[in-house]
């Protein structure tokens, strides 16, 4: 029963990561009526700015979760930023344009900030810092972490 419960938790972390990636997708189609393929390489380019801020402020002597913090508020600058440039150059011109020339673009753009992200980080593994506490928090047999506490929370906030 413990392992099945411990099961359960695991999953709820990792379907509520998929849930917040689909529901961006449906808001983006919902708005442009678009498959922005270069979804996935917005969320990257804001993992890296996060990392890179993580990396900067790292020997300031700052609490991991007020680093979390302000990365995210850069991540946020960032790809907000980026999708809106991405939006009025790449997509917006080819509104009303057939069905297709817009989808290919979408797919330039992915491979474009594929390309350009790996010029700026290197196309190198970069393990992200552990900026909250790792003491899991027993359940009486399954453990959660604070880390998937917090993705838990977030997913609830952001869905409702």
């Amino acid at each position: 029963m413990e392992t099945f419960l411990q099961q359960i938790i695991n999953g709820l972390v990792l379907g509520s990561m998929y849930a917040l990636v689909a529901l961006g997708y449906t808001m983006v189609y919902g708005i442009i009526n678009l498959i922005n393929f270069a979804h996935g390489e917005i969320l990257m380019v804001g993992a890296l700015v996060s990392w890179t801020v993580v990396g900067a402020l790292a020997d300031t002597g700052m609490p991991g979760w007020l680093m979390m913090l302000i990365a995210l508020a850069c991540a946020v600058v960032v790809c907000t930023s980026l999708n809106f440039l991405v939006e009025k150059i790449a997509y917006r011109p080819l509104r009303n344009a057939p069905r297709l020339a817009p989808l290919i673009t979408a797919m330039g753009m992915s491979l474009l900030l594929q390309t350009l992200a790996m010029i700026i980080w290197k196309p190198n593994p970069k393990p992200f810092p552990l900026l909250l506490p790792t003491t899991p928090i027993d359940l009486g047999g399954p453990v959660i972490t604070i880390t998937q506490c917090v993705i838990l929370g977030s997913t609830v906030m952001i869905l409702a």
